[in-house]
């Protein structure tokens, strides 16, 4: 069933859980994800991104498939970065935007997202923003605590937007990682405190099975995975005999390897049975 963000979020805060936020750049991605989910009576959400040529028919996809399981389905417009890419998101059909300006000042993320919170809200769509700064693993101190999200500022973000979600910068990147990262758990434990709120992981990629967990006991409840869903897909496929004739089982193995891995991330997260 294709439900809002929020009550997914909602019901993991409560539980002390987390669901697994993942890409959705293809058919077979979609329908290995979402049969793993069914498997494991596991809630899933979508990540989806308005640019590219296939956007509109993926997300038609989903709400299709959504439709025809019981476990609760949600689809997540990632990183909206304007006022329109939000709306188009909307009119596409997500049940949530991210709307980030998080690399704005907090007076301005606090107006810009409360404007598209009044818009979103009215039409029943969550809506998540970012605090702090969440950067790319290639090239991002994740020791400089000036861009890790201070808690007094996470509780009156909360206050003054009324959003459902928020992602917190608490020491991971977005994509490959060069180094490990540190995920600066005393720091999540005080946001956790002030604000009483779902939080959000950006950056779950490469981040360790162990930390996730342990982070989704402590007030996260979306956990964003994209890189590590393609890279072990990588893996699956260069141990799959698809020589000669067999190449013709490619999709076949790219099925396989996203419907173990996804099973995977519901078992790190905590979330199998939690429909």
């Amino acid at each position: 069933m294709l439900v809002r963000m929020k009550d997914i979020c909602d019901k993991a805060y409560e539980g002390k859980y987390g669901v697994p936020a993942l890409p959705n750049w293809n058919e077979v991605q979609v329908r290995a994800t979402i049969e793993a989910a069914d498997a494991t009576n596991s809630p899933v959400i979508f990540l989806t991104l308005n640019r590219f040529p296939n956007s509109k028919d993926m997300m038609d996809l989903i709400a299709k498939l959504a439709k025809e399981t019981h476990v609760p389905v949600a689809l997540c417009l990632d990183h909206s970065g304007s006022f329109e890419d939000s709306i188009l998101g909307i009119r596409n059909g997500v049940t949530a935007i991210m709307v980030d300006r998080s690399e704005k000042s907090f007076e301005q993320n606090v107006a810009e997202v409360s404007e598209l919170e009044r818009i979103a809200h009215a039409v029943d769509v969550s809506i998540e923003a970012e605090l702090g700064h969440v950067g790319w693993g290639d090239h991002f101190d994740n020791n400089d605590a000036s861009l890790l999200t201070d808690p007094e500022d996470a509780r009156k973000f909360f206050e003054l937007t009324k959003v459902d979600a928020l992602a917190v910068a608490v020491g991971t990147a977005h994509g490959v990682y060069y180094g490990e990262p540190h995920i600066d758990f005393e720091r999540l434990k005080d946001i956790d405190a002030a604000c009483g709120k779902p939080l959000v992981l950006h950056g779950g990629s490469g981040s360790g099975d162990d930390n996730i967990s342990k982070a989704c006991t402590m007030g996260i409840t979306k956990v964003n995975i994209v890189t590590d869903v393609f890279e072990e897909t990588l893996k699956y496929i260069g141990t799959a005999d698809l020589a000669g004739n067999n190449v013709k089982n490619l999709y076949r193995a790219c099925e396989e390897a996203t419907f173990n891995f996804v099973k995977h991330t519901f078992e790190m997260t905590g979330c199998i049975g939690k429909t």
